[in-house]
């Protein structure tokens, strides 16, 4: 099986459905879920927010947060999640924002990725840096990592 299929199995058992909100991943995390046959009940919905006026309309993520720490941000991640979760029918979002690359800056380089994972009221973020790997190798980290990120949260009692 696939990380894919092993998290939308999970999900499925514990009677949960998933959204995700993604910006440089430009869906890569919804393809994966969407590619597997019955996804449908599991998988509710996906923002792809690439813009931060499309993260300010579509999930409600705060200027004020994007002006304060710009749009590669825990905050900004979770405010992406938890507007996922708030938008959808879901109980399990994730959220996904950062630099694939090229390119970058001294204060954010190429490679940062700061995920959100929202249940409930609750969200967790965190940054991975995955180095200047190359767009495609970076964007597809980051998708694999957004889905072990789920995965963990579905396998969790």
């Amino acid at each position: 099986m696939s990380l894919a299929s092993d998290t939308l199995a999970a999900a499925r058992a514990k009677g949960l459905r998933i959204a995700t909100a993604e910006s440089c991943t430009g869906g890569m995390v919804s393809v994966a879920l969407t590619d597997i046959a019955g996804s449908s009940d599991v998988f509710d919905r996906s923002f792809v927010t690439y813009t931060n006026t499309a993260k300010t309309e579509m999930l409600g993520v705060r200027e004020a947060t994007l002006a304060a720490v710009g749009a590669v941000s825990e905050d900004v991640a979770r405010e992406m999640a938890l507007g996922a979760l708030v938008n959808s029918d879901a109980q399990l979002a994730v959220s996904i924002t950062g630099i694939a690359g090229p390119g970058g800056s001294e204060f954010k380089p190429e490679g940062r990725v700061c995920f959100g994972l929202a249940q409930g009221r609750e969200c967790k973020t965190e940054t991975v840096e995955f180095g200047a790997l190359g767009r495609t190798e970076v964007r597809t980290a980051a998708r694999n990592h957004a889905l072990n990120l789920l995965l963990a949260a579905t396998s969790a009692d």
